[in-house]
């Protein structure tokens, strides 16, 4: 008996220790899903709080959003100075007729401030609009002169037939270059066609 009763003590030994190791196995399955899954949400995390990021530099350097942003203003701007200077004229009527005397103490709105604010904004309005329309009548001129798509970010650019901005660079520098080579030429012949009395 014995003998039997050792047989079954390892037995048992055994399969506790085999046990043990599935429950370790496990254990460890669980903590490495637990770490990817942090590790995904992290990322999801990062895209996301950079997102906003980007929207607001792509925000920042779009001309015709800022010109969307500065309509309310403008709007607020010319309701404030439209009312300041009904306020000055109804407060001259009322002083050139004689109904109420000048009152030095009142401080009256500035009219000049407020249109010089309409007027600031109207500019800004104007400046962005031109920068806009200078963007798009080059991006129409490169479009033109060199069709091929240039890749804007540091990796090499996915298609094969798109230049890197490196290459691009050489090409602008060429083709300056050869508009300057025609400039001369252009120069050089006028003055050879000027009569020499």
């Amino acid at each position: 008996m014995f003998p039997q009763q050792t047989a079954m003590m390892n037995s048992n030994l055994m399969m506790q220790q085999q046990a043990q190791q599935q429950a370790q196995q496990q254990a460890q399955q669980q903590a490495q899903q637990q770490a990817q899954q942090q590790a995904q949400q992290q990322a999801q995390q990062h895209q996301i709080s950079q997102q906003p990021n980007q929207a607001q530099q792509t925000e920042k350097v779009d001309n015709i959003s800022k010109v969307k942003g500065l309509v309310g203003p403008l709007r607020d701007t010319l309701s404030t100075s439209i009312k300041t200077a009904a306020q000055l004229i109804q407060q001259n009527n009322l002083t050139d007729t004689g109904s109420k005397t000048v009152d030095h103490n009142n401080t009256t709105p500035r009219f000049d401030k407020h249109l010089e604010e309409f007027y600031s904004i109207c500019d800004q309005i104007e400046l962005n609009l031109k920068t806009a329309k200078l963007c798009l009548q080059q991006c129409s001129s490169s479009q033109t002169y060199l069709p091929i798509p240039v890749a804007t970010s540091q990796q090499p650019p996915p298609e094969t037939n798109a230049l890197t901005y490196n290459q691009y660079l050489e090409v602008v520098k060429l083709q300056i270059g050869y508009a300057k080579d025609i400039h001369d030429t252009l120069i050089c012949a006028a003055q050879n066609i000027s009569p020499s009395e």
